[in-house]
């Protein structure tokens, strides 16, 4: 029986996550094939080119890997390469090819390697990555400037039964050939060499060898370390936190409820119309804190999409302790994201949908189209500019027409139907605002509140807080997605994930309590943006980690940099301010239902 329409997304990205390390089998040999895939500068890892457009070695008809979605969002373009490797057989010094490069071609590899451009290979789903050339600058008078081409590669692959288990290159012993003495319209001839070297390996799993890449033989750096200190710190002050919130709020809150309910009881005899004379604080705007706010639907949209990548983010973090992803190659994240994000679209259309109808929205079709675009416009601006600069540099990061097709589709059929679909659920399924005050026609007039009391410093407090909780792991986490880190802590990322959320939702239940007591009832945008504005503090951690903890320059890099985190900071303000949005709701409902009143 075929599969619902609807679920074929799934199981592909089932078969994407479970193909994202494919092994081969061989017989001693047999053919092991080395794709040449991607060069680049070493401190930009997004600014990536074909390795053949470099005036390398290159067979007359080059012939294209076909790759996973992943692999093509990961920059990787992959085709064979004229390396001869053959299963368990040692290679000595095997010439390549030999190559006469013009003047043009030896400066346009001098400026490579000034750049300390790195190749990545790629043999049997495991990257080789190494420099493609050798620069040395010393002493100041005089000074020194020397730039040499490597010319030989050592391959060295480990096998175990019938598998490639691990693979390594390096330019170990070998001599560069100088580019510095190449002058005049005479072409520079060189001759490309290698060799490969076979040892058998007692480990049975790719992942127990590859884990010691971090060695001397690595490339990047090392697998990051558990830093359990820095863990604790943010444990403490998150506890001590939520804490401070429950216990002050608790007591002030049971003080409040005492005392206007004994107001209440003695006051009983007195009229209705004199019912407020002798209230104050939050009390006393009881019939006015659940008057639906302005723009309902654009904060419906608000809060389904910030459901939607709440339910994303969790989905991805479960779907990486399960061990669902290769940590050594980013293309099967990058496939899970897109397609959940895909999946998940009926979660934004329900949410915003049923909270619409709720509050009294009318235009849920405007409300739908609003919420579908909501993160899609902004992203789709971005992309673009991002990847016209990509193209326009001829950077293997920009995504070839088919797979922009492939991408668009998938959110036409998928994506756009579940939005509608959750949308149409949503509005059927709305109940009524459940709100335990009645509210009146004509709104109480505010007083006029405090310096302290106002947006701009309660979004100060209640982006700091919860920023300041995750800024150890965010470091680590931009050292992964825009360094040469690989990340693996997923469950130390899920323990600070809930954490960010404990933070958010404590510190907006505080502000709102605080905002309340000032007898100023436009609470429901506010708890958005207090909560939400950590995505600004992110955003200004982010323009800091470029101009002080990374070597990223360029347009290329700096245009792919500030979009994307531009768009994370955004994402985060959608999923903190639906948390806060909601964690303040559910609290002003608890204290007006424990509040006796005509």
């Amino acid at each position: 029986m075929a599969p619902h329409p609807f679920l074929a997304p799934l199981f592909s990205l089932l078969y994407l996550v479970s193909a994202a390390s494919s092994e081969g089998r061989y017989q001693p040999g047999d053919p092991v094939m080395l794709y040449v895939n991607k060069v680049g500068p070493y401190h930009n890892p997004q600014e990536t080119y074909h390795y053949y457009q470099l005036p390398v070695c290159s067979p007359a008809n080059i012939r294209h890997k076909s790759l996973t979605l992943g692999e093509v969002l990961d920059g990787d373009r992959m085709a064979e390469s004229m390396y001869e490797i053959r299963f368990r057989e040692n290679v000595d010094k095997k010439a390549l090819c030999e190559m006469k490069l013009s003047p043009q071609q030896v400066e346009r590899l001098r400026q490579a390697i000034e750049e300390l451009y790195y190749f990545e290979f790629v043999v049997d789903d495991l990257p080789l990555r190494g420099f493609v050339g050798y620069m040395e600058e010393s002493g100041f008078l005089p000074h020194s400037h020397k730039i040499g081409l490597w010319t030989h590669l050592d391959f060295h692959l480990e096998w175990n039964g019938d598998r490639v288990i691990y693979a390594n290159v390096s330019v170990r012993d070998v001599k560069p050939t100088s580019l510095d003495d190449v002058r005049g319209p005479d072409p520079l001839s060189v001759t490309h060499t290698y060799s490969v070297r076979w040892s058998e390996t007692a480990s049975e799993r790719r992942g127990e060898r590859r884990g010691s890449r971090g060695g001397d033989d690595g490339f990047f750096p090392r697998t990051l370390e558990i830093h359990w200190l820095s863990i604790i710190n943010s444990m403490v002050l998150v506890f001590l936190l939520v804490g401070f919130v429950v216990v002050i709020l608790m007591r002030v809150l049971k003080n409040d409820l005492a005392r206007y309910n004994l107001d209440e009881e003695a006051s009983s005899s007195s009229s209705g119309d004199d019912f407020d004379q002798g209230d104050n604080g939050w009390k006393i705007i009881h019939t006015d804190v659940f008057r639906f706010p302005p723009c309902r639907s654009l904060l419906c949209a608000v809060l389904g999409v910030g459901s939607q990548f709440l339910a994303l983010g969790t989905g991805i973090i479960v779907m990486a302790l399960l061990g669902m992803f290769n940590v050594h190659r980013h293309g099967a994240i990058n496939s899970a994201a897109i397609l959940l994000y895909a999946l998940t679209c009926c979660i934004s259309g329900y949410v915003s949908s049923n909270f619409y109808r709720q509050i009294g929205g009318e235009r849920w079709v405007w409300n739908i189209l609003l919420t579908t675009s909501l993160f899609s416009a902004p992203f789709f601006l971005t992309w673009s500019v991002v990847n016209s600069v990509h193209w326009a540099n001829g950077s293997t990061q920009a995504l070839p027409a088919t797979t922009i097709l492939l991408l668009l589709t998938v959110w036409l059929l998928v994506g756009f139907p579940l939005t509608v679909i959750g949308g149409i659920f949503g509005k059927n399924r709305a109940g009524p605002f459940d709100a335990p005050c009645r509210t009146k026609n004509i709104a109480r007039e505010i007083p006029p509140q405090p310096w302290y009391k106002s947006t701009l410093v309660h979004m100060t407090i209640g982006g700091f807080l919860p920023f300041s909780a995750i800024s150890v792991e965010l470091y680590y986490i931009f050292a992964t997605v825009w360094g040469r880190e690989q990340y693996t802590l997923y469950g130390i990322l899920f323990f600070v994930f809930a954490i960010l959320l404990s933070v958010g939702a404590c510190i907006s239940i505080a502000l709102t309590y605080f905002q309340l007591s000032g007898e100023d009832y436009r609470w429901w945008w506010r708890s958005v943006l207090s909560a939400g504005s950590t995505g600004l503090f992110i955003f200004l951690y982010s323009v800091f980690y470029y101009s002080r903890r990374s070597n990223m320059s360029g347009a290329v890099q700096t245009v792919e940099f500030f979009g994307y985190s531009l768009l994370t900071g955004y994402v985060f303000f959608l999923m903190l301010g639906t948390i806060s949005f909601f964690a303040s709701l559910k609290f002003i409902r608890y204290i007006y239902v424990n509040l006796k009143m005509d």
